[in-house]
């Protein structure tokens, strides 16, 4: 009889209800489990949604793999690695798998939750730690930081699902949205008030969505030329336009260099090294239009 440990289980994005229907669908149209239920020990390690189906239709045959792993931990570190690697996921699941694999492969031998511990440790915080993130990250195609940070992500929103069940799903299915810090401040929080920081982060001010931004420097250059434009009495100034033209273009950059940040192989892998330099010919062309005397279109 197989068995379901529910922290391999939890590494699972949640599917859809549309995602699950389609595939019991296309088992009962196959009449069969094609894709192997990978277990250890007995346990599933890949092959829940699956498993799910097969309870409620037990003749539909099916077929297991056992794979072999050291500990707890190589298991949680495969499932990630695994997730990450064929399905579509939300910004928040993958970073959440991103901070759950660092999380297992910086641990070795499985040593249970860690995340109490993890926010008083960072990447460079041994050189096995340092080495762990950076194959992390070259896997993932993503930053050191990226990796230390959704690493707290991940202990914040396992933090939360400790004291509030049911949070963790609400997280990684979209239902509500915090904001990273407000995710992480649970696993910071002391026990004894992460319950109210849980429920926290149901609070509409830390939602990401709708949110409303800061309003920067550029913004509110913006906002005095568009009311100077609607007073009939107003002046626009050649040096608060070169302002605001000095902010755009900063503006560009800092978004670039974000871009660069969190998925470096944009830069490092010649196909998408391509496409960026193609992306760029537009901006290339405006400023070649500026210098030869051309006003842009």
């Amino acid at each position: 009889m197989l068995k379901i440990d529910p922290e391999f289980a939890d590494q699972i994005p949640p599917l859809t209800e549309e995602e699950f229907q389609q595939l019991e669908a296309n088992i009962l149209s196959d009449g069969e489990v094609i894709n192997p239920i990978i277990i250890w020990n007995g346990v599933i390690v890949d092959g829940h949604n699956r498993f799910r189906i097969l309870e409620q239709h037990p003749e539909i045959p099916y077929r297991t793999f056992e794979k072999k792993f050291s500990d707890r931990s190589e298991v949680v570190a495969w499932i990630c690695k695994n997730q990450l690697g064929r399905r579509n996921l939300t910004p928040e699941q993958r970073k959440y798998l991103i901070g759950k694999q660092y999380g297992a492969e910086k641990q070795g031998p499985f040593r249970g939750n860690q995340y109490t511990l993890s926010c008083e440790s960072g990447c460079s915080q041994n050189g096995n730690n340092q080495k762990t993130c950076e194959k992390v990250a070259r896997e993932n195609h993503v930053s050191k930081n990226y990796v230390i940070r959704a690493n707290h992500y991940a202990d914040g929103v396992d933090a939360a699902e400790d004291v509030v069940p049911g949070t963790r799903h609400e997280i990684l299915s979209g239902k509500i949205c915090p904001v990273d810090s407000a995710v992480q401040a649970v696993a910071q929080a002391p026990p004894e008030e992460r319950e109210a920081f849980a429920n926290h982060l149901r609070d509409p001010e830390v939602q990401r969505r709708g949110r409303k931004r800061p309003e920067s420097d550029e913004d509110r250059i913006m906002r005095k030329i568009a009311d100077d434009m609607d007073d009939p009495g107003g002046q626009v100034s050649g040096s608060s336009m070169l302002a605001t033209l000095h902010g755009v273009t900063a503006t560009m950059i800092r978004g670039c260099n974000r871009c660069f940040e969190m998925f470096p192989s944009l830069l490092t892998e010649s196909a998408y090294r391509e496409q960026v330099i193609a992306i760029m010919q537009e901006p290339k062309t405006y400023i070649i239009t500026l210098e030869t005397g051309g006003v842009p279109e």
